[in-house]
């Protein structure tokens, strides 16, 4: 864990260099400053994890910078220390957001006690945040189909570096989700996910999002500054405008950007995550993306499978959904009938699961009864958004309702192996896997069908 990083500020000399020769015996970092105008530049400058700040300084005090950094969002915590400090003081401070108040002349033991409770609150408070970012129930990979093990497998060998990612997937796949996967699981992990989406953002404050502002003693962090230790992830990189991927560019070459409108230098210490759903080759060549910008960005490639590839999950997906949505939004579950599931399954998915999701709370939502059906299904996907009747069964009716029982059995059998084999390209020992029957018994179902798992083969290879 990387040593914490501790401003001294303090108008006497002799203290500025005792504590900072005490804090360097513990292991700590130190920088020194003498007044609140060399304080403010270092701030500007660098991060740091904690802040020793004297009440009585030269020019402005140190409650003025107090209140400047809590009205900017300051995070770090600040212990505020004098000889001169009364309780009205003592309470101001705390008021402004200080972690703590010492009285001069400093006890070596109690400034390193309350600088490791310090610590370690922020510490926390930054786990708390990190763990419900882990936890949030839309940011999980949901499936085992095979396309969403590989991708999974993909996103742990990534994660074991610190390789910038471009993730590619159509609109609604999940790359969102991906990426956010892929930061729980790296060395990053303990830092902030920080997202930016550029296609939302203004054009004109792009490049203000991304890298901050400066004007006279106002300081706006950027995202960059924002993602210290962790991750950013740009989603929809498309959408960066000419002039802001010529700032990026330079920026990821140099490893350090620029506020704008300042004049100092801050290192980039983040993972860059970038997506989109556009083909940034064919923008490349098109002249709307910069080419050096796309092989910066584009070192370890992610492709996001569409849903319509990976069907096996749609009841993973579906029971996750209903899950989710019962418990954040106080909606009544409900069960999809083995025909509405049909409904699903002989959808195309456009959206991806993005889309399917959106359906699922819209059947929520309108729906009554204990159980969704087919018509239901088709209309929500038509987009004919109507309240629906209680229903006590399937209230589809296709065609083989008025087939004997094993006539119909027969014929859903039949579909039902014809779909599997040309989903795996006429491969029996896949087949038998996935619908768990044994190989053997599975040959003797098919030719009882009249099916033959050569011409499936060769139909899918058409």
């Amino acid at each position: 864990m990387p040593q914490a990083s501790i401003l001294i500020i303090d108008d006497e000399p002799d203290i500025r260099e005792v504590v900072s020769d005490i804090l360097k015996d513990e292991d700590y970092q130190t920088t020194t400053a003498e007044s609140a105008e060399a304080a403010r530049e270092l701030v500007k400058e660098q991060a740091f994890d904690l802040i020793l700040l004297d009440i009585w300084l030269p020019g402005d005090d140190g409650l003025t910078l107090l209140k400047e950094w809590s009205s900017a969002g300051n995070q770090v915590p600040v212990i505020m220390i004098s000889g001169h400090g009364t309780v009205e003081t003592a309470v101001e401070a705390l008021k402004y957001g200080a972690y703590d108040f010492i009285e001069k002349p400093l006890r070596t033991a109690k400034l390193l006690v309350t600088i490791e409770r310090a610590l370690d609150n922020i510490q926390l408070v930054k786990e708390n945040l990190r763990l419900r970012e882990k936890l949030k129930p839309d940011m999980k990979l949901i499936g085992n189909s095979r396309p969403i093990t590989e991708l999974k497998s993909q996103i742990s060998r990534i994660a074991a570096t610190d390789s910038w990612v471009l993730i590619t997937g159509e609109a609604g796949s999940g790359k969102l989700t991906a990426a956010h996967t892929l930061h729980c699981e790296s060395s990053r992990s303990d830092g902030p996910f920080i997202e930016v989406s550029l296609a939302a953002a203004p054009t004109q404050n792009l490049a203000i999002e991304l890298f901050g502002a400066e004007q006279e003693d106002e300081i706006l962090p950027g995202r960059f500054e924002e993602a210290r230790g962790g991750t950013l992830y740009l989603h929809e990189i498309a959408d960066l405008n000419v002039e802001a991927q010529i700032k990026l560019v330079s920026a990821l070459d140099e490893g350090r950007f620029r506020r704008i409108g300042g004049s100092t230098s801050l290192s980039i210490d983040s993972r860059i995550i970038a997506s989109t759903n556009r083909d940034l080759a064919e923008a490349v060549t098109s002249g709307r993306f910069r080419e050096e910008l796309y092989y910066r960005l584009n070192v370890v490639p992610l492709s996001i499978p569409p849903l319509r590839t990976h069907l096996d999950d749609l009841p993973d997906l579906v029971a996750h959904y209903i899950s989710t949505l019962v418990e954040q939004s106080n909606l009544t579950s409900r069960r999809f009938s083995k025909a509405a599931f049909q409904a699903l399954l002989d959808y195309n998915w456009p959206g991806n699961a993005l889309e399917l999701k959106n359906l699922v709370q819209r059947l929520l939502i309108l729906g009554k009864g204990p159980e969704i059906g087919a018509n239901e299904v088709l209309a929500a996907l038509q987009g004919k958004a109507r309240e629906y009747p209680e229903v006590k069964s399937e209230p589809a009716q296709p065609e083989n309702y008025n087939a004997s029982l094993r006539d119909a059995r027969d014929d859903f059998e039949r579909h039902y192996f014809l779909y599997h084999l040309q989903k795996t390209g006429g491969n029996v020992s896949e087949v038998a896997q996935e619908v768990g029957l044994e190989r053997t018994h599975l040959y003797r179902k098919l030719k009882s069908l009249g099916i033959d798992p050569k011409a499936s083969r060769q139909e899918t290879d058409k």
